[in-house]
C-alpha cells in the first residue's frame, strides 16, 4: 500500500510538562478566589435589638417557618435567648400598627400575615382554587391526627372502608405528609398530619387537638355501630 514504506514524523503530543510558573501562579490564584467563596461571611457580634432584627430579616427572607434551633446557631446565640428574643417580637407585632404576626408551629416558627387583612391581599393576588374537605377527607384526617403515625391500612380498618381518595387528596392539600415506614411486612407508609396541617387550624402543636369527652365517645361509637348494621 502507498501508506507501507512512508515514514511519518511522530506529532503525537509530549507529555505535558510541569506547569510553568506563570500557570502555577494561576492556579494558585484560582484556588484562593474559591476558597474565599466557599469561606462564610464573618458574622458580626449582634446586640438585643439587633439580634431581634437579625430574626425578622431572616423570617422574612425565608418566608416559611424556621427551625428555632436554626436560627439559634445562625446567631450564635442560645435556643432560650432565642425563645426570649422571639416572644418579646410577637408582642410587638400584636400591636394594631403592625399587619403581619409571629406563628409557632411546635419548634419552628414564621411570620404570617394577620387573617384581618386578608381581604386587602385578595385584592392584589390570584385567587385560589378553594380547598373543600368533604365528611370523607374530614374523617379520614381526623383519623390521621388523632392515631398519627398511622397506616393507610389501619385508616381503613377504623373507617370500614376503602381510604384511598381521601389521603390522596390531604397529601395533594398538603394537610398529611409520609413520616417514614412500618416496619412490618410489606413496609406500609406512615402518614402523620402537617405543619400545613397545624397552619390551616390555628394551632401551634398537636398537643392543642382539642378532647373528647367519654359521653362524645360513646355517641361516636353507637353512631358508627349503627352504620355498620345498616350497611350488613
Amino acid at each position: 500500500m502507498f501508506f507501507e514504506d512512508t515514514e511519518f514524523e511522530d506529532i503525537r503530543p509530549e507529555a505535558e510538562s510541569e506547569e510553568t510558573p506563570a500557570e502555577q501562579e494561576f492556579s494558585e490564584d484560582d484556588e484562593r478566589q474559591l476558597s474565599f467563596a466557599m469561606e462564610e461571611p464573618e458574622v458580626p457580634k449582634l446586640d438585643y435589638t439587633e439580634s431581634c432584627s437579625a430574626i425578622e430579616a431572616i423570617l422574612f427572607t425565608m418566608g416559611q417557618a424556621v427551625e428555632i434551633s436554626v436560627l439559634a446557631q445562625a446567631l450564635d446565640l442560645t435556643e432560650k435567648e432565642v425563645r426570649n428574643r422571639l416572644n418579646s417580637m410577637q408582642e410587638d407585632y400584636l400591636t394594631p400598627r403592625c399587619g403581619i404576626m409571629l406563628v409557632y408551629f411546635e419548634d419552628k416558627v414564621q411570620l404570617c400575615t394577620k387573617k384581618e387583612f386578608y381581604p386587602f391581599l385578595i385584592r392584589i393576588a390570584a385567587t385560589p382554587r378553594k380547598q373543600v374537605l368533604t365528611e370523607v377527607m374530614l374523617e379520614t384526617l381526623s383519623i390521621i391526627a388523632y392515631k398519627q403515625p398511622v397506616t393507610k391500612g389501619d385508616i381503613e380498618r377504623i373507617r370500614g372502608v376503602k381510604s384511598d381518595f381521601g389521603v390522596n387528596k390531604l397529601l395533594e392539600y398538603g394537610l398529611i405528609e409520609e413520616v417514614g415506614r412500618l416496619d412490618a411486612p410489606g413496609r406500609p407508609v406512615l402518614f402523620a398530619t402537617s405543619e400545613e396541617f397545624l397552619r390551616r387550624f390555628g394551632m401551634s402543636s398537636t398537643d392543642k387537638l382539642p378532647h373528647m369527652d367519654e359521653e362524645q365517645i360513646e355517641t361516636i361509637k353507637e353512631e358508627a355501630e349503627e352504620e355498620i348494621e345498616v350497611k350488613i
